[in-house]
């Protein structure tokens, strides 16, 4: 008994020294979750989707999806390969450019009206607290904060590790201008050196203007946050933004439901819509879309162009790594929708609707 006790006490002071890791980041307190309390969409001690949205799907269970984790083979969820990519200098790009460059996963960098944009920049090479567990494939992470030109506005969607990143965030610290997140995600920030100046931390709904022509409405997600042990103490959000010539909405992590079309109805059409499509699971389905949910949501926001995301960087599901773009473009076939794949690093046009990519992960292993 005194030797299990020893080892459990090891265990527990193992555990709180890693959890004490300024990476894990810091939970609300003071004003910030005073204001955190007021929200409509705060209740019971954390926040809350608009619908039930339970963790897993019927039926599934912990036991079930931690032993297929552990002990089902599942093929090529890892590429073999290197993902062919592309790196251009950023510097360069012209300022009447309206482009998009994909960092791979959720990442993706856009100069927009003279405005240098950037969305969950995940540039370390890993999506994890340790790293060794999460690393990027191979060929996928040529970019680094040294590549980045400073930035105007840095859109956070929520906290989970493969969208914000501690090493990411640290570096690009004084070359931010402003950062639109969701309610508590700030008190992350505010630890690893940013000011409160430097972030607009804001709930559902609420709307922003940034800029002469530049204006951002934080919107609903299908999700759950947190870092570490506690979850959903920091909002999960999604961006409608206009400005002087477009209007795109950038989505994070959500599982589908009503908020799409409410969100089409009320905000759209869109010139862009920008979904997660990947680390999918039937056992999850609440909280990520499958690729068919995906081009319903697009119909569903009016957009005129769809950009999947969530794919080709991190190996975070089950399914095989270009499982996604192999779904969701076979059944484009019939939805026919304007369809944005590039290779991390190409550039997208976001002006030329007629712009075309190639199947670039075909023939991979």
């Amino acid at each position: 008994m005194l030797a299990i006790l020893v080892v459990l006490i090891g265990i527990g002071i193992a555990a709180a020294l890693i959890l004490n890791q300024d990476k894990f980041g810091e939970m609300p307190s003071g004003n910030r979750l005073k204001r955190i309390e007021q929200s409509p969409n705060y209740r019971n001690g954390s926040f809350q989707n608009q619908h039930e949205t339970p963790d897993l799907s019927e039926d599934a269970t912990y036991y079930s999806v931690l032993k297929e984790f552990m002990f089902t083979k599942h093929q090529r969820k890892i590429p073999t390969d290197t993902v062919p990519s592309q790196k251009i200098n950023l510097s360069t790009i012209l300022p009447d450019e309206q482009i998009l460059v994909w960092f791979g996963h959720s990442s993706y960098y856009m100069q927009i009206d003279g405005k240098k944009i950037l969305m969950d920049p995940v540039l370390s090479g890993a999506a994890s607290p340790i790293a060794f567990t999460t690393k990027a494939f191979i060929g996928t992470n040529n970019y680094s904060v040294s590549d980045l030109p400073d930035i105007d506005y840095l859109f956070l969607s929520h906290d989970h590790w493969d969208h914000i990143d501690y090493e990411t965030l640290i570096a690009l610290q004084p070359r931010v201008k402003q950062i639109i997140t969701g309610l508590g995600t700030g008190a992350h920030l505010e630890k690893w050196g940013y000011s409160a100046s430097q972030i607009i931390e804001n709930d559902w709904y609420d709307s922003v203007d940034l800029d002469s022509g530049f204006h951002v409405t934080i919107l609903p997600a299908r999700h759950f946050s947190g870092r570490g042990i506690k979850r959903n103490k920091a909002l999960w959000v999604s961006f409608a933004l206009q400005t002087p010539t477009l209007k795109i909405y950038l989505g994070g992590d959500s599982g589908y439901d009503t908020h799409f079309a409410e969100i089409g109805e009320k905000h759209g059409p869109f010139d862009l819509a920008i979904l997660e499509n990947g680390q999918y699971d039937k056992s999850w389905k609440y909280i990520h879309m499958m690729p068919n949910e995906v081009l319903q949501a697009s119909k569903d926001l009016k957009a005129k162009r769809l950009f999947p995301v969530h794919s080709s960087k991190f190996s975070l599901a089950n399914h095989a790594w270009d499982e996604p773009l192999k779904r969701i473009t076979e059944l484009n076939k019939l939805e026919k929708l304007n369809l944005i794949t590039p290779r991390i690093g190409e550039k997208v046009n976001l002006l030329d609707s007629t712009q075309t990519f190639t199947f670039w992960w075909e023939g991979l292993n």
